[in-house]
C-alpha cells in the first residue's frame, strides 16, 4: 500500500469516528433531560465529532493531494477554543436565569460557590 492509499484509509477512519461521535451527540441531545446535560452532549461529543471530521479532511488533502489547508487548520483550532467556552457559558446563563435541574441531579456546585461568594461580599 503506497502514501495515497494509507492517506485516504487514515483520513476515512478519522471521518467515520467523527461522523459517529456527531450521532452519538445528536442522540444526546434529543434524549438527556435538561439544558445542564444536553450542553454537555452538545459541546463534549459534538466538538470531538466535528474535530475528527476536519482532522480527516486535513489529512486526506495532506497526503493524498499534497496539500495543507490553513483554513481547516484554522477551523480545527477554533472549533476546540470556541465550542467548550460557547457550552460553558451557555449553561452559566441558563443557570443565572433560573433554568431548574433535574430531578436525578445529586450535586449543585455553583450553588454553593455562588453561596459562597456573595457571603464575602457582604
Amino acid at each position: 500500500m503506497n502514501v495515497s492509499g494509507t492517506g485516504e484509509v487514515i483520513a476515512a477512519i478519522f471521518i467515520m469516528v467523527g461522523t459517529t461521535m456527531s450521532l452519538i451527540s445528536a442522540f444526546g441531545i434529543i434524549r438527556l433531560p435538561d439544558v445542564y446535560t444536553r450542553s454537555h452532549a452538545g459541546t463534549k461529543s459534538a466538538t470531538l465529532g466535528v474535530l475528527c471530521t476536519l482532522t480527516g479532511t486535513f489529512v486526506f488533502f495532506w497526503l493524498v493531494n499534497d496539500f495543507v489547508s490553513v483554513r481547516l487548520l484554522l477551523g480545527i483550532f477554533f472549533v476546540f477554543l470556541t465550542a467548550p467556552v460557547a457550552g460553558h457559558l451557555i449553561c452559566r446563563a441558563a443557570y443565572h436565569s433560573g433554568v431548574p435541574m433535574t430531578e436525578t441531579s445529586v450535586q449543585d456546585q455553583l450553588k454553593e460557590d455562588l453561596k459562597e461568594e456573595r457571603q464575602k461580599e457582604n
